[in-house]
């Protein structure tokens, strides 16, 4: 078989994948418009008292067994930032929105945008929230470089 012919294949197929994944990211991009509205209609604000905030996996976090049966298996295996908090007299588990995660403080009382289970926005009740700045821990390059430099 000429080398133009085995190209043409390969030009044909990898066209054939572009459009299959142009169509389904347009379907994802619906469907996640569709499920941002239902968030914004359902959310709600409640004060809260933080306990501990951590990065799990839903299985060891303590949610619902029907809520990890609805997640989709490969999300079950990736950590999520978890939120256990004190809502009136209950102490729940909640999901937290990654880009507020860091925002939140613990052992402070937040009012915090609640949708279902799942924490989109948090604000401060007294004064506005500290951001908690953790140190990146420096890898064996970084430190090797930092060596080589002379900054210990």
């Amino acid at each position: 078989m000429p080398f133009w012919a085995i190209m043409l294949i390969v030009i044909v197929i990898l066209a054939g994948v572009l459009v299959a994944l142009y169509f389904l990211g347009k379907k994802a991009e619906k469907k996640q418009a569709e499920q941002q509205e239902q968030m914004e209609a359902i959310k709600q604000t409640v004060s809260m008292l933080i306990i501990d905030k951590k990065k799990m996996r839903l299985k060891d976090a303590g949610l619902p067994q029907m809520v990890i049966d609805q997640t989709p298996k490969l999300m079950r295996r990736t950590k999520m930032p978890i939120v256990k908090a004190k809502v009136g007299p209950r102490i729940m588990t909640l999901v937290c929105d990654g880009a507020i995660f860091d925002q939140i403080p613990v052992k402070k009382e937040v009012k915090a945008t609640v949708s279902g289970i799942y924490i989109t926005g948090v604000r401060g009740i007294r004064g506005s929230l500290e951001t908690q700045t953790k140190k990146k821990k420096k890898g064996f390059w970084g430190k090797l470089l930092d060596k080589a430099r002379g900054n210990d």
